[in-house]
C-alpha cells in the first residue's frame, strides 16, 4: 500500500473511526440534504430536484467543516446481554 500510495501523491486516505463506520457518514450526508434541502420543498421534476440538490451540495461544500467524533472511551460502548435478546 505505502509503494501504491508513492506513486499516488495526489491520493489522500481518510480513516473512519473506531466504532464507526462510512455508512454512518453517508446517512449524516442525506440527513442534512433531506432536512435543508428537500424535506418541505417544492419541485416541478425529477430534473429540478437533481439541480436543487446540486446546489445544496455546492453550497454547502463552501463551508465545509469536518465531523468530529466525541466517541472517546471504548470501556463505555453499548453492551446487550444474550437475555436481553429477542429470539424468533
Amino acid at each position: 500500500m505505502r509503494a501504491w500510495q508513492k506513486q499516488h501523491p495526489r491520493v489522500h486516505f481518510h480513516f473512519t473511526p473506531t466504532y464507526s463506520s462510512w455508512l454512518n457518514q453517508v446517512e449524516i450526508g442525506l440527513g442534512l440534504i433531506t432536512r435543508d434541502c428537500i424535506r418541505r420543498g417544492i419541485f416541478r421534476s425529477a430534473a429540478d430536484l437533481m439541480h436543487k440538490i446540486m446546489n445544496f451540495i455546492r453550497l454547502y461544500n463552501r463551508n465545509a467543516q469536518p465531523f468530529r467524533c466525541t466517541y472517546s472511551n471504548p470501556r463505555k460502548r453499548i453492551r446487550v446481554s444474550l437475555s436481553s435478546v429477542t429470539r424468533h
